[in-house]
């Protein structure tokens, strides 16, 4: 297996595009949700895009090929929500390891038969995508409690552990911690893999952090600069640490480039397609998302880049041809530790 890092010093990687608005376009209905196994489950289905990793395995993998085919060097396992504290929502706590199991062995066989039917030899990551969570540890979701939380480290701890080893156990190159609105929940994601990686003896994988900034102020939901930020999640060692989601890439640059600035490993941006109109749908043609990307790796701001909300395979391919023969962000030599005198 090629080492992710030999290829992150030759050049800017790519990765995959929005997973869900690629699952919309198949139009799917409540019984494609269910598929036979689960034709008579009590709670409505649809919308459970994670359980189609089993229900509907065909569909994932033929969307990681389209993204593969479309210059992706790193694809996103389809297990964003896969853990059991968001699908108690499906009262499917008790599926969360077999469905990143099943996940991470169809993006692998995705890359496999994508590299045997192209020849293709340049090499293609899996990286297991760990979310947010539906529930945060640093917040209150009961404006006349403000110390009440839904849910304690221990239980984001321990739901974070069961979805890591899914996705180990089914093979992924690299764990991706994304979208994080709660650094707090991003922790309790860190500790779950080290502790896993040490109770399992095997060795670790590399990780990469990303974070999201949800408006103007250019602060995570709970209200973290994107310095503190990084500092909060820097003890990990990430491979690379970056920004998605929430923003397009035009709201996105100021934030992008403070964090090139001060990241003492590589820096990764897959913005969304621009902001939502008012149907909630992305506008921004791929070719203008392309520029903007290509613009930032000119700059020398990006390791790794690609889509977030609202991208497409159009998107990734004009982000690829973008960037392919543009120069990657050298790390910065960054004063890390304050002077004992």
């Amino acid at each position: 297996m090629s080492d992710i890092r030999k290829e992150l010093e030759k050049r800017i990687l790519v990765i995959d595009g929005a997973m869900g608005t690629m699952i919309q376009r198949h139009k799917l209905t409540e019984a494609d949700y269910r598929g036979e196994r689960f034709k008579d489950w009590a709670s409505d289905l649809k919308g459970n895009n994670d359980l189609l990793c089993l229900t509907n395995p065909d569909i994932i993998k033929g969307i990681h090929k389209q993204y593969l085919a479309a210059g992706a060097d790193i694809i996103e396992t389809n297990t964003f929500n896969a853990q059991r504290i968001s699908l108690a929502d499906y009262h499917m706590e008790e599926l969360a390891y077999e469905i990143n199991l099943a996940a991470a062995k169809i993006a692998k066989q995705a890359v496999a038969e994508f590299n045997a039917k192209t020849n293709n030899t340049v090499p293609k990551f899996v990286a297991g995508a760990i979310g947010p969570m539906n529930k945060t540890l640093s917040l209150s979701p009961d404006v006349n409690n403000p110390g009440f939380r839904a849910m304690s480290f221990d239980d984001a701890l321990s739901a974070y552990y069961e979805q890591v080893k899914g996705l180990v156990d089914g093979g992924v190159d690299l764990l991706l911690i994304e979208t994080i609105f709660d650094t707090l929940n991003a922790k309790a994601a860190i500790f779950a893999i080290k502790k896993y990686f040490q109770d399992s003896n095997k060795p670790e994988l590399p990780v990469s952090i990303s974070g999201t900034i949800t408006d103007a102020s250019g602060r995570t939901l709970s209200g973290q600069t994107l310095e503190a930020f990084y500092i909060s999640v820097m003890h990990a060692k990430p491979l690379s640490v970056g920004l998605n989601c929430a923003l397009g890439a035009h709201e996105m640059r100021p934030h992008i480039e403070e964090l090139s600035e001060m990241a003492s490993c590589y820096v990764s941006a897959y913005p969304n397609a621009g902001l939502p109109n008012a149907m909630g749908e992305y506008d921004e043609r791929p070719e203008d998302t392309g520029h903007y990307l290509e613009e930032w790796a000119k700059e020398g701001f990006v390791n790794i880049v690609g889509g977030c909300c609202g991208t497409t395979p159009d998107h990734i391919k004009h982000i690829a041809d973008h960037v392919k023969n543009i120069k990657p962000r050298a790390i910065p030599l960054v004063e890390q530790e304050l002077s004992a005198e």
